[in-house]
């Protein structure tokens, strides 16, 4: 059988000058890989978004290393200081407070950074509630959009709600326990109440929940409840034939605006096929 040289001649980690980007639990703190305690037990330093949080992680498995802050407030300011300590040879760790960094955190903007440097980058993986959330909603996970927390403004909130209410592509958001109410209305208002979702509470705890088949039954289900815990939610993608009902829907609303206005209905209609990159005969016969 042939040997593997790039297996078998794997350097002893931690590698000097290397940032690890090292996956944690999201809950439970045995999800942990036996990878990612040698590296945060080895490494020159450690990087965190709050150094309480990962002092837990790592009393549990009785670990003692450097740890230094790491969060939205302060990373612009130490990200040239962890870069000379790399060039000097030093390997440092970055976690985050739970799952995967990098991924709604600034620990994306050090690795650029790092990267830029030519400097070497390797990542521990590990738990990810967005991963963990999809693949048992039963929600269709081959082909999906990840949109984090969506943002706060109404103009930049309302053009994702659209894009998800459009979207075939199943999508995955974060959201905060005091705001999910009010997201689950907007995507009522937006997506309908008949579309599948799934929200995940509390992933790989103990008081781990599933809930709502769909929208309005989510709904119902938070209506008088406090929420508590990190929430994940899983919403299925529309199927073909309703994006081509509301297409037509919304095609036909445009070209009666557009003779409102004033346009004839030839007029209308090739403005609208242009714009839509379809043709006019299409838009013509809904009137």
């Amino acid at each position: 059988m042939k040997n593997n040289s790039s297996l078998s001649h794997r350097k002893e980690e931690p590698e000097n000058g290397t940032l690890y980007i090292v996956g944690t639990p999201i809950g439970n703190l045995n999800d942990i890989s036996q990878r990612a305690l040698n590296i945060l037990k080895n490494v020159s330093l450690v990087i965190c978004e709050d150094t309480r949080q990962t002092k837990k992680l790592m009393n549990k498995f009785s670990i003692s290393n450097n740890l230094i802050s790491f969060n939205k407030e302060n990373s612009l300011n130490k990200i040239s200081k962890l870069i000379e300590e790399l060039k000097t040879g030093k390997s440092i760790a970055l976690v985050s407070d739970a799952g995967m960094p990098g991924i709604c955190d600034p620990g994306e903007n050090l690795v650029s950074e790092v990267k830029s440097e030519g400097i070497g980058v390797i990542c521990i993986p590990g738990a990810c509630a967005a991963i963990t959330a999809l693949v048992s909603s039963g929600i269709p996970s081959s082909k999906f959009i990840f949109e984090g927390f969506l943002p706060k403004k109404n103009i930049d909130r309302e053009k994702i709600l659209f894009e998800i209410s459009k979207s075939e592509k199943t999508t995955i958001i974060y959201e905060s326990p005091h705001r999910l109410k009010k997201l689950l209305l907007d995507l009522l208002e937006f997506c309908e109440g008949e579309r599948e979702i799934m929200v995940a509470r509390e992933l790989t705890k103990k008081f781990e929940e599933h809930i709502g088949d769909n929208i309005n039954n989510a709904i119902m289900y938070f209506q008088d409840k406090e929420v508590k815990g990190e929430i994940t939610l899983v919403i299925k993608g529309r199927k073909k034939e309703q994006q081509q009902e509301l297409d037509k829907a919304d095609l036909k609303r445009d070209l009666k605006e557009l003779m409102k206005a004033g346009l004839s209905l030839s007029a209308a209609s090739k403005y609208l096929a242009k714009k839509n990159g379809i043709k006019k005969s299409i838009i013509y016969n809904l009137n």
